[in-house]
C-alpha cells in the first residue's frame, strides 16, 4: 500500500520483486503511473504471497525481507 502525506491510503499495488538472491542486495524499480513521488509518504509491504523452494517455509520471505530507501519515503514491512 502507498500512503500519502496525510497517512491515508493512496493506492494498493502488487509489486513483483522477482527472484531475491540470498545474501545479496537487489534494487528494484517500479512504475506507478499517475503517482507523484513527492506525494508518497510511506509504503507498506503486507505480504510475500509466493515464497517457495526446497526447504523454504511459507513465511521465510517476509522474515528475511529488509527494506531501505535513500529517499524520504518511509518503508514499513
Amino acid at each position: 500500500m502507498l500512503f500519502d502525506e496525510k497517512g491515508l491510503v493512496e493506492r494498493m499495488a502488487v509489486l513483483d520483486f522477482h527472484d531475491l538472491p540470498a545474501g545479496k542486495t537487489k534494487v528494484r524499480q517500479f512504475d506507478l503511473p499517475g503517482t507523484k513521488c513527492e506525494a508518497v509518504k510511506s509504503l507498506l509491504i503486507n505480504d510475500a504471497p509466493v515464497c517457495a523452494g526446497d526447504g523454504v517455509v511459507k513465511d521465510a520471505c517476509m522474515k528475511a525481507l529488509k527494506t531501505g530507501s535513500k529517499s524520504p519515503v518511509e518503508l514499513k514491512g
